[in-house]
């Protein structure tokens, strides 16, 4: 298949034209694709770990607004239709006691009739309404994955689940953070406003240009660091916490559904 499509080729796809890309092979980070549908993050998670998962995500959500989850062994349902929770991500994360062992494509080989599926708001889904708004959005610009950093800020904790907040960062400039502020926080379902704005140490992130997941952007001067929390959080939290499996998406290779970002769009 043609691997070389622009995020520009695939901003009018549909959600089904997309999935069916990253079941074909297509491994891109996915902001900026099939603009007007929501994206989302994963957490897959045996069943006997899917109440503290839910718990974590009720005390924190913030960084962990859950959109729908798919019940024990199940591989679609309504946000996905016809589609396969297994192969139509463009890139996996497989954790084992915290740690990543593997990040396929296609995570078939690793599935059980147990894993409950849970697909968790994300901040890709505001950027159409700010790209509308004539706010910059740096990694749709620059062509590059989203930067994300781990926090000093913690997590409420629940049951065997707990770590850091996780963040992601989008420059902008000084006199339209105001506008950033307001358009996003019509969002809630998928992270609303930002956490924080400004000096980055505040948040214990010592160097800007190093993220812990995805990758730098280059801020232009005049503009300065606004951060939003992040959907990866519980994949921070599952580093921290060691279950004996846990899968996720690949930070910044997510889940397009077919829900409109409208739907999340409140007054």
């Amino acid at each position: 298949m043609n691997t070389a499509a622009t995020t520009e080729d695939l901003s009018k796809i549909s959600p089904q034209q997309a999935r069916e890309l990253f079941r074909d092979g297509l491994v891109v980070p996915t902001a900026g694709i099939s603009l007007g549908y929501a994206q989302a993050n994963l957490m897959i998670v045996p069943k006997d770990m899917a109440f503290d998962v839910l718990l974590f995500a009720q005390r924190n959500p913030k960084p962990c607004p859950i959109l729908g989850v798919l019940d024990a062994g199940e591989t679609s349902g309504p946000l996905l239709k016809g589609g396969d929770i297994r192969t139509d991500v463009p890139q996996y994360v497989v954790y084992e006691n915290g740690v990543a062992i593997d990040t396929p494509t296609d995570i078939t080989s690793y599935w059980r009739d147990d894993f409950v599926t849970f697909i968790i708001g994300c901040s890709f889904t505001f950027e159409t309404a700010l790209l509308e708004a004539n706010l910059p959005v740096a990694h749709i610009a620059q062509g590059v994955n989203v930067p994300m950093y781990r926090t000093n800020v913690r997590c409420e904790s629940a049951g065997k689940m707990g770590g850091p907040l996780v963040v992601s960062m989008r420059p902008m400039p000084a006199n339209l953070v105001p506008d950033a502020v307001r358009i996003t926080s019509r969002y809630p379902a998928v992270h609303g406003a930002p956490v924080h704005i400004g000096n980055p140490e505040e948040l214990g992130i010592t160097d800007i240009n190093s993220p812990d997941f995805g990758d730098p952007v280059v801020i232009p001067e005049g503009q300065i660091p606004v951060f939003w929390a992040c959907g990866v959080t519980p994949q921070a939290a599952v580093m921290e916490s060691k279950p004996s499996i846990a899968i996720g998406h690949a930070p910044g290779h997510m889940l397009i559904t077919d829900a409109k970002d409208s739907q999340y769009l409140v007054p």
